[in-house]
Parts: C-alpha cells; sequence; structure tokens
C-alpha cells in the first residue's frame, strides 16, 4: 500500500465520520423541534390567567406558531417574554 492510498482510505473515513455526525446532530435537531412543539401546543390549551401567570398572551402564542418548521417556537415565545419584562422594568423605573 502506497502513501497515497492511505491517506485516500484515512479521508474517506474522516469524511464518513463527518457526515454520520452531521446527520445526528440533524436528527437531534429535528427531534427537539418536534418535542418543543409538542409543548408549545400544551401551552394553548391553558386559560388566559395561567399564560399571564408565565408573562404570555394568546396572542404570543399565535406570533410564535408561524416560525417556520425547524425553528423553535418555545424560543420565540422567551424573547417575547424577555422582551415584556423589560418594558415592565423599564416603565416602573421610569414611575419611580
Amino acid at each position: 500500500m502506497a502513501t497515497f492510498d492511505f491517506a485516500t482510505e484515512t479521508s474517506r473515513i474522516t469524511s464518513r465520520l463527518a457526515v454520520a455526525t452531521r446527520v445526528a446532530s440533524t436528527v437531534s435537531n429535528i427531534y427537539r423541534a418536534w418535542k418543543n412543539r409538542r409543548a408549545f401546543y400544551r401551552l394553548g390549551e391553558m386559560s388566559d390567567a395561567e399564560l399571564a401567570d408565565i408573562g404570555l398572551t394568546r396572542a404570543d402564542l399565535h406570533v410564535a406558531i408561524d416560525v417556520p418548521f425547524g425553528r423553535d417556537p418555545t424560543a420565540m415565545l422567551r424573547e417575547i417574554a424577555s422582551d415584556r419584562v423589560e418594558t415592565i422594568e423599564d416603565f416602573a423605573r421610569k414611575v419611580a
């Protein structure tokens, strides 16, 4: 076996490993998105008072569901809730 043959075989193994890692990562991301969407749909079953307790409104759910399937709607809800908290805190500082 020449050095060239060994180098070619090594690069094939490395590229197969890279492809396998990428496939595993993609499958993991799809599973996580699916699981988070299921949790998101459970939020829709909550009452408006329960949603308010966690800093959300029913309209926030409608905004977050419009994200593409590959993205996580719960991440969008997290952004919305944190923006709302910051806005409320800023308003409270101005009033005080």
